[in-house]
């Protein structure tokens, strides 16, 4: 899937549980246009109309284009009003019945790569626990990007007339390939939390492309791991604790600990590294 497509998906995702998260009725969002000084907004979660799709922002206008220039939210209380912004996008607004709106930049590598706002239809203050809110699904998103930046990267250097590009099997103690397993970790825990089914299946091929290391291969039965079994042993060979691996991966303590057991138990280890050691040969992991 490109990145424009993913990026769109992740934003999508975002409106959803920024909505959930603070009750507000209007949110949307979209990606800044490659190369240009200008976002377009694509993805909408309870909007009424039509004025505001495909609507191009452009850096520095109107209070989204405010969230690009300064790469810092933004909002305002009654946008018609709002001495703080330029007024380019007022009658799209209006015509929405938008009236406190805030906007935050998506930003990645010091880059604004798209922003989601979150709107109500009268003019009242936005407290800090809806703003909390919303840059967290900022956040999530840039994360997203992030990771889906790096699975391109590493898709690129292993393709055909690259194999030079990326550390091979025999690496596995070199730094090269230690990137390689801390980027198939990010992969493990963000795929779970990927909605479009056609990206987390793309995620997860990256990840079996990641762990495979035929030399490495022992013969006979192959030994095989749950998803979420081999989400915690990714996170244990990352040297998290059991209570870190719990946060990233939206799981109890407790949960953590049955998952390791049952991968244990799978692959013949008494030990956490143990079955890291085992996992890494069988090719579950690089």
């Amino acid at each position: 899937m490109a990145a424009d497509a993913a990026g769109t998906v992740e934003i999508r995702g975002a409106l959803a549980r920024l909505r959930r998260a603070t009750g507000l009725p209007v949110a949307f969002g979209g990606l800044v246009e490659p190369g240009r000084q200008r976002m377009r907004i694509s993805e909408f979660s309870g909007a009424a109309g039509l004025a505001l799709r495909g609507l191009a922002v452009t850096s520095g206008n109107g209070l989204g284009g405010k969230a690009v220039a300064l790469a810092r939210p933004c909002a305002v209380t009654d946008y018609s009003l709002s001495r703080q912004i330029s007024h380019e996008y007022d009658a799209a607004v209006a015509e929405e019945g938008l009236r406190s709106v805030l906007a935050i930049p998506v930003v990645v590598r010091r880059r604004v790569r798209g922003v989601l706002y979150g709107a109500l239809r009268t003019a009242q203050p936005l407290g800090d626990r809806t703003l909390t809110a919303a840059v967290q699904a900022a956040r999530d998103v840039e994360q997203a990007l992030v990771v889906g930046d790096e699975a391109r990267d590493l898709l690129t250097a292993a393709r055909p007339g690259n194999a030079g590009a990326g550390p091979g099997p025999d690496t596995g103690a070199g730094a090269g390939w230690e990137q390689v397993r801390e980027a198939h970790t990010a992969l493990r825990a963000l795929a779970p939390r990927i909605a479009d089914p056609a990206l987390r299946a793309e995620l997860l091929g990256v990840c079996g492309l990641l762990a495979s290391r035929p030399a490495e291969r022992p013969a006979g039965q192959p030994v095989a791991l749950a998803p979420r079994e081999l989400d915690v042993l990714a996170w244990v060979a990352a040297g998290a604790t059991n209570a870190a691996a719990a946060e990233r991966l939206g799981l109890r303590p407790e949960t953590v600990k049955g998952y390791l057991r049952s991968a244990m138990r799978r692959l013949g280890a008494r030990t956490r590294g143990e079955a890291v050691v085992a996992a890494r040969r069988a090719g579950l992991l690089p």
